[in-house]
Protein backbone atom coordinates (compact mmCIF):
# COMPACT_ATOMS: atom_id res chain seq x y z
CA UNK A 1 0.00 0.00 0.00
CA UNK A 2 0.90 3.49 -0.57
CA UNK A 3 2.26 5.64 2.06
CA UNK A 4 -0.78 8.41 3.18
CA UNK A 5 -0.90 10.88 5.86
CA UNK A 6 -3.01 9.77 8.69
CA UNK A 7 -6.53 11.67 8.18
CA UNK A 8 -7.79 11.71 11.75
CA UNK A 9 -6.34 12.60 14.88
CA UNK A 10 -8.62 9.97 16.46
CA UNK A 11 -6.87 7.44 14.00
CA UNK A 12 -3.18 8.96 14.59
CA UNK A 13 -3.87 8.20 18.83
CA UNK A 14 -5.47 4.71 18.03
CA UNK A 15 -2.03 4.12 16.51
CA UNK A 16 0.62 5.41 18.94
CA UNK A 17 -1.64 3.62 21.44
CA UNK A 18 -1.24 0.52 20.26
CA UNK A 19 2.48 1.16 19.85
CA UNK A 20 2.68 2.25 23.61
CA UNK A 21 1.32 -1.12 24.37
CA UNK A 22 3.46 -3.08 22.70
CA UNK A 23 6.27 -1.54 24.18
CA UNK A 24 4.71 -2.04 27.61
CA UNK A 25 3.63 -6.07 26.50
CA UNK A 26 6.04 -7.37 24.31
CA UNK A 27 9.78 -8.10 25.77
CA UNK A 28 12.42 -7.79 22.91
CA UNK A 29 13.18 -5.52 19.90
CA UNK A 30 15.08 -5.52 17.11
CA UNK A 31 15.28 -1.95 15.84
CA UNK A 32 16.29 -1.11 12.09
CA UNK A 33 16.98 1.93 9.41
CA UNK A 34 17.39 2.32 5.97
CA UNK A 35 20.70 2.15 4.42
CA UNK A 36 23.29 4.81 4.80
CA UNK A 37 21.26 6.11 7.97
CA UNK A 38 21.22 10.09 7.83
CA UNK A 39 21.57 12.34 11.47
CA UNK A 40 17.36 11.83 11.96
CA UNK A 41 17.60 7.69 10.99
CA UNK A 42 20.24 6.69 13.39
CA UNK A 43 18.37 9.81 16.08
CA UNK A 44 14.99 8.01 15.63
CA UNK A 45 16.55 4.16 16.34
CA UNK A 46 18.25 5.58 19.31
CA UNK A 47 15.50 7.27 20.76
CA UNK A 48 12.71 4.99 20.22
CA UNK A 49 15.66 2.33 21.79
CA UNK A 50 15.69 4.52 25.13
CA UNK A 51 12.26 4.19 25.83
CA UNK A 52 12.20 1.09 25.44
CA UNK A 53 14.79 0.65 28.36
CA UNK A 54 12.60 2.43 30.18
CA UNK A 55 10.01 -0.32 30.23
CA UNK A 56 13.39 -2.79 31.05
CA UNK A 57 12.90 -4.33 27.74
CA UNK A 58 15.27 -5.76 25.48
CA UNK A 59 16.60 -3.13 22.58
CA UNK A 60 19.12 -4.12 20.19
CA UNK A 61 19.63 -1.63 17.08
CA UNK A 62 21.07 -2.97 13.76
CA UNK A 63 23.06 -0.93 11.36
CA UNK A 64 25.60 -2.19 9.14
CA UNK A 65 25.70 0.64 6.84
CA UNK A 66 28.09 3.77 7.24
CA UNK A 67 26.80 6.14 9.94
CA UNK A 68 28.10 9.94 9.30
CA UNK A 69 31.01 11.47 11.42
CA UNK A 70 29.12 14.05 12.88
CA UNK A 71 26.67 11.90 14.69
CA UNK A 72 29.03 9.02 16.06
CA UNK A 73 28.94 10.58 19.25
CA UNK A 74 25.26 9.22 19.48
CA UNK A 75 26.22 5.71 20.19
CA UNK A 76 28.43 6.46 23.12
CA UNK A 77 24.78 7.33 25.18
CA UNK A 78 23.88 3.79 24.40
CA UNK A 79 26.63 2.07 26.45
CA UNK A 80 24.58 3.66 29.33
CA UNK A 81 21.23 3.15 28.81
CA UNK A 82 21.13 -1.08 28.29
CA UNK A 83 21.12 -0.57 23.91
CA UNK A 84 23.07 -3.05 22.08
CA UNK A 85 23.85 -1.46 18.85
CA UNK A 86 25.05 -4.91 16.40
CA UNK A 87 26.10 -5.12 12.62
CA UNK A 88 26.66 -8.84 13.10
CA UNK A 89 23.00 -10.65 12.85
CA UNK A 90 24.55 -13.53 14.88
CA UNK A 91 24.56 -11.65 18.28
CA UNK A 92 20.24 -11.06 17.32
CA UNK A 93 18.62 -12.04 20.08
CA UNK A 94 16.73 -15.03 19.23
CA UNK A 95 13.63 -14.01 21.45
CA UNK A 96 12.44 -11.26 19.13
CA UNK A 97 8.74 -10.54 19.20
CA UNK A 98 8.97 -7.01 17.73
CA UNK A 99 10.33 -5.48 14.80
CA UNK A 100 10.44 -1.41 14.66
CA UNK A 101 11.52 -0.07 11.50
CA UNK A 102 12.16 4.14 11.54
CA UNK A 103 12.33 6.96 9.01
CA UNK A 104 12.16 4.00 5.92
CA UNK A 105 10.05 4.93 2.86
CA UNK A 106 9.87 1.74 1.55
CA UNK A 107 11.44 -2.11 2.16
CA UNK A 108 14.03 -2.70 -0.58
CA UNK A 109 15.64 0.87 1.33
CA UNK A 110 15.73 -1.16 4.79
CA UNK A 111 19.38 -2.38 6.40
CA UNK A 112 19.07 -5.84 6.72
CA UNK A 113 19.64 -8.91 5.49
CA UNK A 114 18.75 -12.44 4.55
CA UNK A 115 18.51 -13.21 8.05
CA UNK A 116 16.78 -10.03 8.99
CA UNK A 117 14.41 -10.76 6.18
CA UNK A 118 13.01 -13.68 6.89
CA UNK A 119 12.04 -12.40 10.58
CA UNK A 120 10.59 -9.23 8.98
CA UNK A 121 8.44 -12.24 7.13
CA UNK A 122 7.37 -13.91 10.06
CA UNK A 123 3.91 -13.24 10.71
CA UNK A 124 4.32 -14.24 14.62
CA UNK A 125 6.84 -11.21 14.91
CA UNK A 126 5.05 -7.73 15.30
CA UNK A 127 6.23 -4.97 13.23
CA UNK A 128 5.92 -1.31 14.16
CA UNK A 129 7.09 1.93 11.81
CA UNK A 130 7.67 5.04 12.27
CA UNK A 131 7.99 7.23 9.46
CA UNK A 132 7.43 10.50 7.92
CA UNK A 133 8.23 9.85 4.29
CA UNK A 134 4.46 10.04 2.33
CA UNK A 135 6.40 10.19 -0.64
CA UNK A 136 4.38 8.77 -4.17
CA UNK A 137 6.85 5.60 -4.13
CA UNK A 138 6.84 5.00 -0.26
CA UNK A 139 5.15 1.56 1.01
CA UNK A 140 3.95 0.45 4.43
CA UNK A 141 6.35 -2.16 5.70
CA UNK A 142 4.74 -1.97 9.20
CA UNK A 143 1.67 -3.62 10.37
CA UNK A 144 -1.79 -2.35 10.21
CA UNK A 145 -2.29 -0.58 13.24
CA UNK A 146 1.07 -0.43 14.06
CA UNK A 147 2.24 2.47 11.30
CA UNK A 148 2.73 5.64 12.77
CA UNK A 149 3.33 6.92 9.27
CA UNK A 150 2.22 11.04 8.14
CA UNK A 151 3.15 14.33 7.56
CA UNK A 152 6.16 15.23 10.30
CA UNK A 153 9.35 17.61 10.01
CA UNK A 154 10.95 14.23 10.61
CA UNK A 155 11.07 10.67 12.09
CA UNK A 156 12.40 12.08 15.35
CA UNK A 157 9.36 14.27 15.88
CA UNK A 158 6.76 11.40 15.77
CA UNK A 159 8.56 9.90 18.43
CA UNK A 160 8.42 12.74 20.24
CA UNK A 161 5.08 13.12 19.90
CA UNK A 162 4.71 8.81 20.83
CA UNK A 163 6.77 10.21 24.35
CA UNK A 164 4.98 12.83 25.04
CA UNK A 165 1.68 11.14 24.92
CA UNK A 166 3.30 8.27 26.97
CA UNK A 167 3.58 11.07 29.54
CA UNK A 168 -0.02 11.05 30.30
CA UNK A 169 -0.52 7.14 30.50
CA UNK A 170 -0.02 7.09 34.46
CA UNK A 171 -1.31 3.79 34.62
CA UNK A 172 1.85 2.23 32.59
CA UNK A 173 4.18 4.94 34.02
CA UNK A 174 3.34 3.27 37.43
CA UNK A 175 3.53 -0.02 36.20
CA UNK A 176 7.22 0.48 35.36
CA UNK A 177 8.43 3.23 37.75
CA UNK A 178 9.32 5.79 34.73
CA UNK A 179 8.93 9.46 36.70
CA UNK A 180 9.02 11.07 32.95
CA UNK A 181 9.71 9.41 29.72
CA UNK A 182 12.02 12.05 28.56
CA UNK A 183 15.37 11.94 29.92
CA UNK A 184 18.26 13.92 29.01
CA UNK A 185 19.63 11.59 26.27
CA UNK A 186 16.02 10.91 24.76
CA UNK A 187 15.50 14.69 24.48
CA UNK A 188 19.05 14.93 22.74
CA UNK A 189 18.61 12.45 20.77
CA UNK A 190 14.87 13.86 19.46
CA UNK A 191 16.45 16.93 19.05
CA UNK A 192 19.25 15.65 16.72
CA UNK A 193 17.12 14.40 14.32
CA UNK A 194 14.72 17.07 14.16
CA UNK A 195 18.06 19.48 13.66
CA UNK A 196 19.43 17.43 11.33
CA UNK A 197 16.48 17.32 9.30
CA UNK A 198 15.48 20.17 9.35
CA UNK A 199 18.92 22.32 8.87
CA UNK A 200 17.91 24.04 12.33
CA UNK A 201 14.38 24.55 12.15
CA UNK A 202 14.85 26.67 8.68
CA UNK A 203 12.93 23.84 6.65
CA UNK A 204 9.70 23.19 8.98
CA UNK A 205 6.64 23.88 6.97
CA UNK A 206 3.90 23.78 9.21
CA UNK A 207 2.72 25.61 12.21
CA UNK A 208 2.97 22.11 14.06
CA UNK A 209 5.91 21.14 12.99
CA UNK A 210 7.08 24.98 14.62
CA UNK A 211 5.39 23.75 17.84
CA UNK A 212 6.83 20.47 18.49
CA UNK A 213 10.40 22.08 17.55
CA UNK A 214 9.42 24.59 19.56
CA UNK A 215 8.49 21.82 22.19
CA UNK A 216 11.95 20.23 22.25
CA UNK A 217 14.37 22.53 21.84
CA UNK A 218 12.79 24.41 25.38
CA UNK A 219 13.39 20.99 26.87
CA UNK A 220 16.64 20.49 25.70
CA UNK A 221 17.43 24.08 26.76
CA UNK A 222 16.02 23.37 30.06
CA UNK A 223 17.92 20.27 30.60
CA UNK A 224 21.11 22.07 29.84
CA UNK A 225 20.54 24.79 32.57
CA UNK A 226 19.95 22.08 35.19
CA UNK A 227 23.32 20.52 34.20
CA UNK A 228 25.39 23.66 33.80
CA UNK A 229 23.26 25.69 36.31
CA UNK A 230 23.49 28.72 33.83
CA UNK A 231 21.24 29.85 30.81
CA UNK A 232 22.22 27.78 27.72
CA UNK A 233 20.57 27.98 24.42
CA UNK A 234 22.14 25.74 21.74
CA UNK A 235 23.22 28.28 18.48
CA UNK A 236 24.23 25.40 16.25
CA UNK A 237 24.48 21.73 16.01
CA UNK A 238 28.03 21.42 16.87
CA UNK A 239 27.03 22.32 20.35
CA UNK A 240 24.20 19.55 20.89
CA UNK A 241 27.30 16.92 20.00
CA UNK A 242 29.80 18.46 21.83
CA UNK A 243 26.91 18.37 25.25
CA UNK A 244 27.02 14.36 24.20
CA UNK A 245 30.53 13.82 24.02
CA UNK A 246 31.05 15.86 27.07
CA UNK A 247 27.78 13.76 29.01
CA UNK A 248 29.16 10.83 27.90
CA UNK A 249 32.53 10.93 29.65
CA UNK A 250 30.46 11.83 32.93
CA UNK A 251 28.48 9.19 32.22
CA UNK A 252 31.73 7.16 32.24
CA UNK A 253 33.20 8.23 35.54
CA UNK A 254 29.65 7.90 37.17
CA UNK A 255 29.98 4.04 36.25
CA UNK A 256 33.58 3.44 37.40
CA UNK A 257 32.24 5.08 40.73
CA UNK A 258 29.67 3.25 41.47
CA UNK A 259 30.61 -0.28 39.95
CA UNK A 260 33.50 -0.48 42.42
CA UNK A 261 31.04 -0.85 44.92
CA UNK A 262 29.39 -4.68 43.80
CA UNK A 263 29.33 -7.34 46.14
CA UNK A 264 27.40 -10.41 45.72
CA UNK A 265 25.76 -12.89 47.79
CA UNK A 266 24.47 -16.13 46.32
CA UNK A 267 22.41 -15.59 43.34
CA UNK A 268 22.19 -11.73 44.44
CA UNK A 269 24.31 -8.79 42.82
CA UNK A 270 23.94 -5.89 44.89
CA UNK A 271 25.09 -1.81 45.96
CA UNK A 272 24.64 0.00 48.95
CA UNK A 273 25.56 3.60 48.35
CA UNK A 274 25.50 5.36 51.15
CA UNK A 275 25.29 9.22 52.36
CA UNK A 276 28.64 10.06 51.68
CA UNK A 277 28.54 8.24 48.27
CA UNK A 278 25.40 10.22 47.54
CA UNK A 279 26.99 13.58 48.34
CA UNK A 280 30.09 12.87 46.11
CA UNK A 281 27.99 11.61 43.39
CA UNK A 282 25.35 14.23 43.49
CA UNK A 283 28.03 16.91 43.52
CA UNK A 284 29.67 15.46 40.70
CA UNK A 285 27.08 14.96 38.38
CA UNK A 286 23.21 15.80 37.20
CA UNK A 287 20.56 13.67 38.35
CA UNK A 288 19.48 11.88 34.79
CA UNK A 289 23.13 10.87 34.66
CA UNK A 290 22.59 9.22 38.29
CA UNK A 291 19.46 7.74 37.51
CA UNK A 292 20.66 6.46 34.02
CA UNK A 293 23.71 4.66 35.10
CA UNK A 294 22.25 3.39 38.22
CA UNK A 295 19.54 1.71 35.91
CA UNK A 296 21.93 0.18 33.91
CA UNK A 297 24.28 -1.36 36.56
CA UNK A 298 21.75 -3.13 38.09
CA UNK A 299 20.60 -4.76 34.95
CA UNK A 300 24.12 -5.24 34.47
CA UNK A 301 24.15 -6.95 37.91
CA UNK A 302 21.15 -9.07 37.31
CA UNK A 303 22.88 -10.55 34.50
CA UNK A 304 25.92 -11.11 35.99
CA UNK A 305 24.41 -12.73 39.37
CA UNK A 306 22.61 -15.12 37.41
CA UNK A 307 19.37 -14.06 39.19
CA UNK A 308 18.85 -10.90 41.42
CA UNK A 309 20.08 -7.15 41.18
CA UNK A 310 19.51 -4.85 44.66
CA UNK A 311 20.84 -1.18 44.30
CA UNK A 312 20.37 0.92 47.65
CA UNK A 313 20.92 4.24 47.71
CA UNK A 314 19.50 7.71 49.08
CA UNK A 315 17.55 9.91 47.65
CA UNK A 316 19.38 13.91 47.10
CA UNK A 317 19.20 15.13 50.52
CA UNK A 318 18.32 18.53 49.58
CA UNK A 319 15.21 17.13 47.47
CA UNK A 320 14.00 14.07 49.65
CA UNK A 321 14.91 12.11 52.65
CA UNK A 322 13.33 8.90 50.80
CA UNK A 323 15.98 5.65 50.86
CA UNK A 324 15.36 4.08 47.52
CA UNK A 325 15.24 0.39 46.31
CA UNK A 326 15.35 -0.85 43.12
CA UNK A 327 15.64 -4.34 42.17
CA UNK A 328 16.16 -6.15 38.61
CA UNK A 329 16.08 -9.90 37.80
CA UNK A 330 18.00 -11.58 35.00
CA UNK A 331 16.23 -11.47 31.48
CA UNK A 332 16.69 -15.48 31.38
CA UNK A 333 15.69 -16.20 35.02
CA UNK A 334 12.06 -16.25 34.93
CA UNK A 335 11.08 -18.14 38.39
CA UNK A 336 10.58 -15.30 40.60
CA UNK A 337 8.65 -12.41 40.05
CA UNK A 338 10.00 -9.71 42.06
CA UNK A 339 6.53 -8.13 43.39
CA UNK A 340 6.82 -11.18 45.94
CA UNK A 341 9.32 -9.00 47.84
CA UNK A 342 6.66 -6.35 48.43
CA UNK A 343 4.20 -8.77 49.93
CA UNK A 344 6.81 -10.52 51.92
CA UNK A 345 8.24 -8.05 53.87
CA UNK A 346 4.89 -5.90 53.82
CA UNK A 347 6.03 -3.31 51.44
CA UNK A 348 3.41 -0.76 50.49
CA UNK A 349 5.39 2.37 49.23
CA UNK A 350 6.55 0.37 46.13
CA UNK A 351 5.90 -1.09 42.74
CA UNK A 352 6.67 -2.39 39.41
CA UNK A 353 6.38 -5.63 36.93
CA UNK A 354 7.41 -9.56 37.62
CA UNK A 355 11.02 -8.33 36.58
CA UNK A 356 11.98 -4.73 38.10
CA UNK A 357 10.22 -3.05 41.13
CA UNK A 358 11.10 -0.18 43.33
CA UNK A 359 10.35 0.56 46.69
CA UNK A 360 11.31 3.42 49.27
CA UNK A 361 11.35 4.53 52.89
CA UNK A 362 12.19 7.92 55.26
CA UNK A 363 14.96 7.67 56.26
CA UNK A 364 14.10 7.58 59.90
CA UNK A 365 12.51 4.49 59.63
CA UNK A 366 15.77 2.78 58.59
CA UNK A 367 18.35 2.69 61.36
CA UNK A 368 20.71 0.63 60.24
CA UNK A 369 21.04 0.50 56.28
CA UNK A 370 23.10 -2.58 55.36
CA UNK A 371 21.84 -4.94 58.01
CA UNK A 372 18.17 -4.02 56.96
CA UNK A 373 19.45 -4.70 53.22
CA UNK A 374 21.44 -8.15 54.41
CA UNK A 375 17.61 -8.93 55.37
CA UNK A 376 16.43 -8.09 51.95
CA UNK A 377 18.79 -9.95 50.35
CA UNK A 378 18.40 -13.54 52.74
CA UNK A 379 14.70 -13.28 52.45
CA UNK A 380 15.47 -13.02 48.32
CA UNK A 381 17.45 -15.89 48.87
CA UNK A 382 15.96 -17.90 50.80
CA UNK A 383 12.81 -17.96 48.67
CA UNK A 384 14.53 -18.41 45.27
CA UNK A 385 15.60 -21.66 46.98
CA UNK A 386 12.36 -23.04 47.47
CA UNK A 387 11.19 -22.56 44.13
Amino acid sequence: MIKHKIKTIHEKNKIINNIINAMADRKSFLILGHINPDEDCVSSMIAFAILLTKFDKIAQIYINSHIPGNIVYLLDICKFNSIDIINNTDRINSKIDTIVICDTPKRKMVDMNKKIAKLVDRKDILKIEIDHHIASDGEYIGDEGYSLVTDASSTCELIGIIALKLRNKRRILRRFLISDPFSRNLVLSILTGIVGDTNMGQYLKSRREKIYYDIFANMYNDILMKVTIKETNFTKIDEIFQELQKLSVQEEECYDYIIEKQNYIDSVGYIILNQRDMDYLCKEFDEDIIVSVSKHIANELAERSGKVSLLVYYDNSRKSDMIQFRMRRCHDYKKFDLRRVLDIFTIHDGGGHEGAIGFRFPRKDIKNLEEYTNEIIDGVVNTIAKL
